[in-house]
């Protein structure tokens, strides 16, 4: 489940980039990219544990899979959070700067 909610996450963050017309300041490119990474660390844990348990990885327990989920979505979350920081760091339309410093 983590390996698929990261895959979809990626694909949706890659098609908001790309429909945006690839503007970089809003740094979609860069939330994208941590989802590609997440779905590339999780593929690589699947086939791993595949190599490990063989035909048993398809028949996970239900509180594995309510598990993986919860850790799919967390990872989502993280993602998220991380690219607001970036966001708010980086400020590219001196929105918080705006907001905050009186002038």
């Amino acid at each position: 489940m983590t390996l698929l909610i990261t895959v979809f996450a990626a694909i949706i963050s890659t098609t908001v980039w790309y429909f945006t017309g690839l503007d970089s300041s809003k740094k979609l490119g860069t939330l994208s990219l941590m989802y590609w990474g997440a779905s590339l660390m999780w593929l690589v844990d699947a086939v791993f544990e595949y190599a490990e348990l063989g035909a048993d990885y398809f028949t996970p327990a239900a509180a594995d899979m309510l598990n993986d989920t919860y850790l799919g979505f967390s990872a989502v979350a993280l993602g998220l959070v991380i690219w607001l920081v970036i966001l708010f760091v980086k400020d590219p339309e001196d929105i918080v700067k705006k907001r905050f410093v009186k002038r």
